[in-house]
């Protein structure tokens, strides 16, 4: 990219808080800070007791270094709170409410007044702007419509940025593809592994790159690995950018990568303050360690959470495009974490190695067994549709790859191209039968 490039992207109409000082930034921080604690405090029974158990109060908040000493809010916090245990406004200040998918046990239960979704859709469209959008482009919005705070929230966002939207949700990839080619969406919002599964459909349909307009995907709500950009942006010729969210937090929209650096997603940090801890023992560290992302929100009004552990392992990177700081690429979840004869696994070092190999599609499946007392892991693997090599010989040297650099031994099974279960949102990457029974 150009530096005339680079200053067209950026142009005159960010807000001026993007390219603001960090002394202006840390002077709004705190102020909005010490106001969103107190309104904690004041209306979340649930943390004022954690507060009250610690013997601190929104008092004792003088400086952005005081927020390490209040107690962390959790997911479990949302679990003992269900339904509305976490929300400081009654359900009759309400515009919306969205639930997660309670897949590991209660659905965590989030609201928005009508000011939360004019932060939220106005973060968004600052997101998609970062990105590259701009008004007058088409948004294909394929996160799922509904509960999940991904549909909506995207779909509010590309409004407010001025951009027609599509909001096509996920499933029936054949009709989405088809959309792409008679709509022409210049922006598709989207998981990572959903549009490696439009990419196939676009490939079996036969239709090539020229007939779609696509040029920017703004891909989150699951980790994915630089290697996964690389082969996206290769097969749909666009440019694939790092998005991120959090139901509890707000939802999308929380960090975005800019369009001039392509280098990590800018944290939106007037509205979301962030820490990095020690995973195990819950201390700050040092800025640029690796860690676990902790997230307070600034200006949330239904539902504030201060200290949520996200369990997103990161680290905080300086700004570049903007002033406020970078999130790296995620390793994984402290929580997806597998621990396997001892040797702690995550699936985004598996997918490194799988797309390391030209023989390989994206898609993929890592099965969990145990027997007596040892661990096994298998790894589920696909040829590309196109490749004409030896697939036995490529998942021989997949192996070799995945104990060279991830340090355990495994079981490569391969499946005929296009035999893995494909995914309409949110990939499972993971089966662990070790737990069953």
């Amino acid at each position: 990219m150009t530096k005339v490039d680079r200053e067209v992207l950026r142009g005159a109409d960010l807000e001026p808080i993007e390219t603001a000082s960090v002394d202006e930034l840390r002077a709004l921080q705190i102020e909005r800070l010490g106001k969103s604690l107190a309104h904690t405090y004041e209306n979340v029974a649930i943390y004022r007791a954690k507060c009250d158990a610690k013997g601190i109060h929104p008092n004792d908040l003088h400086s952005l270094d005081d927020l390490k000493n209040f107690p962390f809010s959790t997911k479990e916090d949302f679990r003992v709170g269900y339904p509305f245990g976490m929300f400081a406004v009654p359900t009759t200040k309400l515009a919306r409410i969205h639930a997660s998918s309670g897949t590991t046990g209660k659905p965590a239960v989030v609201g928005y007044t009508r000011n939360d979704i004019e932060t939220w859709a106005n973060i968004v469209a600052r997101s998609i702007r970062a990105c590259g959008g701009r008004p007058g482009d088409t948004v294909h919005v394929a996160y799922n419509y509904g509960m999940f705070t991904g549909g909506l929230g995207s779909h509010y966002g590309a409004e407010r940025l001025g951009c027609a939207v599509m909001p096509v949700s996920g499933g029936q990839t054949e009709r989405q593809v088809q959309l792409m080619v008679d709509l022409r969406p210049t922006v598709i919002m989207v998981t990572p592994s959903y549009l490696l599964n439009i990419a196939d459909e676009i490939d079996r349909q036969g239709i090539k790159k020229e007939q779609l307009a696509l040029r920017i995907a703004l891909v989150g709500a699951e980790p994915w690995t630089e290697s996964m950009r690389q082969e996206i942006n290769k097969r749909l010729n666009l440019r694939a950018m790092d998005y991120y969210g959090i139901s509890e937090i707000m939802g999308p929209g929380v960090a975005a990568e800019c369009a001039e650096t392509e280098d990590g997603p800018t944290l939106w940090e007037d509205h979301f303050y962030p820490e990095i801890i020690d995973p195990v023992t819950a201390e700050v560290l040092p800025e640029g360690s690796y860690g676990e992302l902790v997230l307070t929100s600034l200006t949330k009004e239904a539902v504030p959470v201060m200290r949520y552990r996200t369990r997103d392992l990161t680290r905080l990177l300086p700004g570049t495009a903007r002033t406020m700081r970078r999130l790296d690429r995620f390793t994984g979840r402290s929580d997806d974490m597998m621990i396997v004869r001892g040797v702690n696994v995550f699936p985004s070092q598996v997918e490194e190695q799988i797309l390391s190999l030209p023989a390989f599609s994206g898609h993929y499946l890592i099965e969990l067994t145990r027997e007596g007392a040892l661990d096994n892991i298998k790894i589920h693997v696909e040829p590309r549709s196109d490749w004409v090599g030896d697939a036995q010989q490529s998942a021989a040297e997949l192996h070799r790859r995945i104990k060279m650099h991830v340090g355990i031994s495994t079981q490569i099974t391969l499946s005929p191209a296009g035999g893995l279960e494909r995914s309409q949102g949110k990939a499972k990457r993971v089966i662990d039968r070790r737990r069953v029974g």
